[in-house]
């Protein structure tokens, strides 16, 4: 019996996706599908379509600073629907391809910057609790740094509508962190005809508890309480350059969990 490789069955999975959308084009049936589908093929995403060595693909606009997979992680199927019915197929189908793409982006990051899954942790975790202390003490200004531009104007605009309800607010971090995992991974080309102009977003799960407390302008407790604990989930894309020198992660967006 022959054991097909990762390779092989991409290939496979590319070919029965170029069949059924030119069966696709021949019939006057419209089909919709959900915001949250992955194409399949977009290995580098939005800067090349790659197939099986060709560069030449739709080259769309994407700019650092635009999250390109903005989408949460879906929730797991039932086994019986994922293994016995036509939509459990197509999702196993999209599940396949979703991880290749995030091990191909990693294993690009790897060669091309070193990266650590240890030591991106670490880093994540430190922009994590910076911004939130930043944010809480209203302090936007040395955020410029570790945010996009587009982040940063965000991040400028949710303050601003903070401080019409809240004087101040006392927020902090208990550690470590119950969890952290990155949910994908994905590289996107910004030149269809050099592949080394790109950049990474990594999407990333904190699950931590915390303790919040929110003041109004005659210091009276308005929100929250500093001496409970809640359990809090985020999802934030951090964001590289792989391209430029002494480029490090930034947040680029808050997705809701």
């Amino acid at each position: 019996m022959r054991i097909l490789g990762p390779t092989m069955i991409y290939k496979m999975s590319c070919l029965a996706t170029m069949r059924a959308e030119m069966t696709r084009q021949t019939t006057p049936t419209r089909v919709t599908f959900t915001a949250t589908r992955i194409a399949p093929m977009n290995w580098m995403s939005n800067g090349v379509r790659m197939g099986w060595g060709d560069k030449q693909r739709t080259l769309k606009k994407k700019v650092p600073g635009s999250v390109l997979e903005p989408e949460s992680a879906k929730p797991p199927e039932p086994v019986y629907q994922k293994w016995f019915t036509p939509s459990g197929w197509r999702r196993t189908k999209e599940d396949l391809i979703f991880e290749m793409k995030t091990a191909y982006c990693i294993a690009t990051l790897r060669k091309k910057k070193g990266y650590s899954k240890k030591q991106f942790y670490q880093n994540a975790v430190t922009l994590y609790k910076e911004i939130n202390t930043v944010m809480a003490k209203g302090d936007i200004a040395s955020l410029r740094k570790t945010v996009t531009e587009k982040m940063y104007s965000t991040l400028k605009n949710e303050l601003k509508r903070r401080e019409s309800m809240w004087r101040r607010v006392h927020w902090e971090l208990i550690e470590p962190l119950d969890r952290i995992r990155t949910l994908r991974a994905r590289m996107i080309a910004l030149d269809k005809n050099d592949l080394d102009k790109a950049f990474v977003q990594l999407t990333v799960e904190f699950l931590a508890k915390q303790r919040f407390e929110a003041y109004d302008s005659t210091g009276s407790v308005v929100a929250g309480d500093k001496n409970k604990e809640v359990l809090v989930r985020d999802i934030w894309v951090f964001e590289r350059s792989l391209f430029q020198a002494g480029a490090d992660w930034r947040l680029c967006a808050r997705l809701s969990p």
